[in-house]
């Protein structure tokens, strides 16, 4: 698990004066905090974090020498200034479920060879104790075929007991269909007059 080093942000400085200085504001909350805790992380700390972790990682969150058992929640993304400005921060409990999302990644997708695969859902949304978390559900599509269809319930997060899911279990992951490309045939001299 990664550790994330973030200091405690004082309310007095303006988040749009901490981004040009090179930081991230965010904010860390949980049952054991009051309200919630402002924090700020350096751009380049969040950068090497999000290389490996994204929304619903759970990560070790370092605030000025205590550390936090965290849930990303949030990843505000700014396209426009190409950086993040804000990470929101769940701190966990262990005997507290917590509503976490989970990436779905398609693997060996190149070794389908008949059809088109049609993903329909990104991520699966769950409840789940701090230890079950997971922040990925990778999916083998190499043996599909057309016709072929992956369902929520199929994956190995819905045969988990200790993890509520929230999307519906009979919401399709990933379908394979026919290709429907047809090549017209070409015109014959004798028809083009």
């Amino acid at each position: 698990m990664n550790t994330l080093k973030a200091e405690k942000r004082s309310m007095d400085v303006k988040a749009k004066k901490l981004r040009r200085e090179g930081y991230v504001t965010g904010n860390l909350f949980g049952r054991e905090i009051e309200g919630s805790l402002p924090i700020q992380m350096t751009k380049k700390a969040v950068d090497q974090l999000l290389k490996t972790d994204n929304k619903g990682s759970q990560v070790m969150l370092e605030v000025d020498g205590k550390t936090y058992d965290a849930l990303i929640k949030e990843v505000d993304y700014n396209a426009m200034a190409n950086r993040v400005d804000e990470m929101d921060f769940q701190a966990l409990v262990s005997t507290e479920k917590v509503h976490s999302v989970a990436e779905i990644v398609l693997l060996n997708h190149e070794k389908v060879e008949a059809g088109v695969l049609q993903e329909d859902l990104e991520e699966i949304s769950y409840k789940a104790l701090p230890a079950d978390l997971m922040d990925k559900v990778q999916v083998d599509v190499g043996e599909m075929k057309i016709g072929d269809v992956i369902k929520v319930k199929d994956l190995e997060i819905a045969k988990n007991p200790n993890i509520d899911l929230k999307t519906d279990p009979e919401a399709v992951v990933v379908s394979c269909t026919a290709v429907h490309n047809s090549v017209p045939e070409p015109e014959t001299a004798e028809e083009a007059e």
